[in-house]
């Protein structure tokens, strides 16, 4: 999944369908507000229902978002990033993800779009429920958080500078991750798991190329019909 050309206005085109090419998109508050009930109601039902302290619910809490940034990592670098040989195969993967690649300044498609985030997340909730019994409740929410900041954190790497000095190294570890070595630099919401397996770019060595990183920003319309 290497491209030449990096695209800088438009979107790629996934469906032939309209509606189903429509519901590959969304906006990162859409998606914040069908999960935040989740978030604040699991965790109040595993309190009442199975007699969870605010504690072992904090820790549970915590130890979701901790899960979600090494499920981030390995979706990221073995799903994502998959080199496939079959024309079916290699179509998926440019839909979850290569897509991005192509068209990093496409805006709506940094969140997984409602219908199919639903069937994931409402799957993936069952087989912690089956695993976890009771804690899933608690559990589950700190994953889908871990989801929300990750893909909001996305969103702001190719939306704005860093904010602050230190996450400066988050930043370019992804830029790089888009123009220099797509093998490397699976991290996009934490560092961690790059710096553990080995794929963290050496932030030392590399140079930063300013144009480069600039073709992944977005952009006023104005501008990305300038630069396109």
């Amino acid at each position: 999944m290497k491209f030449e050309k990096i695209h800088n206005k438009g979107q790629a085109k996934l469906f032939d369908n309209p509606y189903l090419e429509m519901l590959t998109k969304s906006h990162p508050l859409v998606i914040w507000g069908m999960y935040m009930p989740v978030m604040i109601g699991f965790p109040i039902y595993a309190a009442r229902n199975y007699n969870y302290s605010g504690l072992n619910i904090g820790l549970l809490y915590l130890a979701g978002m901790f899960a979600w940034t090494l499920f981030e990592y390995l979706a990221h670098r073995y799903l994502f990033h998959w080199i496939a040989d079959s024309k079916r195969a290699q179509k998926i993967i440019y839909i979850m993800h290569g897509n991005h690649h192509h068209y990093p300044r496409d805006r709506e498609r940094l969140f997984m779009p409602p219908v199919p985030s639903l069937m994931i997340t409402s799957t993936i909730f069952l087989v912690l429920y089956l695993l976890l019994g009771g804690a899933a409740f608690a559990f589950f929410p700190g994953y889908l958080l871990g989801y929300l900041l990750y893909a909001s954190m996305h969103y702001a790497i190719h939306a704005w500078n860093p904010p602050f000095k230190w996450m400066k190294p988050l930043w370019r570890n992804h830029h790089l991750h888009h123009y220099k070595n797509e093998h490397k630099g699976f991290g996009v919401s934490s560092t961690l798991w790059d710096h553990v397996f080995g794929t963290m770019f050496d932030l030392n060595t590399e140079k930063e190329d300013k144009r480069k990183v600039e073709e992944l920003m977005f952009a006023s319309s104005k501008e990305g019909d300038k630069r396109a």
